[in-house]
């Protein structure tokens, strides 16, 4: 299924990179959050990552500066 805009329905609540980041208090604003992406401070499996929008999947580990959490299958509390 497609929204009007043409996007998958099941990516109009996709988990972004940034949207984690607020959400685990790592970030206090989503301009912090994209800011400490672009900056190279944040890692997705291991990997510097550099685009807030990157949609996160059950799985991924993030992490920045000593911290770590992975991300929880979808629906899990």
């Amino acid at each position: 299924m497609t929204t009007q805009h043409g996007a998958a329905a099941s990516d109009e609540h996709a988990l972004t990179l940034a949207r984690f980041l607020k959400f685990h208090h790592r970030a206090g604003t989503g301009g912090m959050a994209k800011h400490l992406i672009r900056e190279g401070l944040v890692q997705v499996n291991g990997e510097p990552e550099t685009r807030p929008g990157r949609k996160l999947r059950s799985g991924d580990v993030v992490t920045m500066e000593g911290w770590r959490e992975t991300v929880p299958a979808q629906g899990a509390a």
